[in-house]
């Protein structure tokens, strides 16, 4: 199985980093790329191409501020789920987060604004192929429902 995080820019490392330091906490292996739907289109549909050709079982985290064609984009032009995970800016009052809410008929990635639960949906959808991966999520589940019981 395989994570593979699509970045729009270099900016978007540091945010990037929370949700690779997730997905090690669940065991999935993942890969961290850079390529901008708006300035380098045809490098991503390449690159794509090459993941898409892998039939191992992969999810895509595809991580954009501004205007997020890049999720709308990875999702077309793929089979596997898209997760988008835009990182907020305060410059925009949260409105930038609309570009990856609103997409055409036929493009659905997720969109998880929370680092960690994007790690989580990934850790869920890759789970669905493999029990122990299954089990970790559900471990994690029970040690938040434990935290709420002990702070009751």
């Amino acid at each position: 199985m395989l994570a593979v995080l699509i970045l729009g820019s270099p900016a978007d490392r540091d945010f990037a980093a929370k949700i690779t330091l997730a997905l090690d906490d669940f065991g999935i292996p993942h890969v961290t790329r850079i390529a901008s739907a708006h300035k380098t289109p045809r490098y991503l549909l390449d690159m794509l191409a090459e993941y898409e050709a892998d039939p191992q079982p992969k999810v895509y985290i595809t991580v954009a501020g501004r205007s997020n064609a890049l999720s709308g984009m990875v999702d077309a032009a793929v089979s596997a789920p898209v997760i988008a995970c835009p990182p907020y800016s305060d410059k925009f009052g949260g409105s930038d987060v609309v570009s990856s809410l609103r997409t055409p008929s036929g493009v659905a990635p997720a969109v998880v604004l929370e680092p960690d639960n994007a790690a989580l949906l990934a850790a869920k959808i890759l789970g669905v192929g493999d029990a122990a991966l299954r089990e970790k999520v559900l471990a994690m589940q029970e040690q938040h429902r434990q935290r709420l019981y002990a702070a009751d």
